[in-house]
């Protein structure tokens, strides 16, 4: 069984890109933030789940 057909299917869309055209230079700076904020958060998110995979090897490894 691939470890992939164990994770949630994700059925949502994903949002539309921004015009960043019409946004202001301060919008796009905030709006850099918030794309850095979330990929940090994405970052441990992973890292997480690598732990839990890394521990359960180890585990079944015995």
């Amino acid at each position: 069984m691939d470890s992939d057909d164990l994770e949630p299917q994700n059925q949502e869309k994903k949002p539309a890109p921004k015009n960043l055209e019409e946004m202001s230079l301060e919008a796009l700076e905030e709006y850099i933030a918030e794309l850095e904020t979330e990929i940090a958060r994405v970052g441990e998110a992973i890292a997480g789940k690598q732990d839990a995979r890394d521990g359960a090897e180890q585990f079944f490894k015995k």
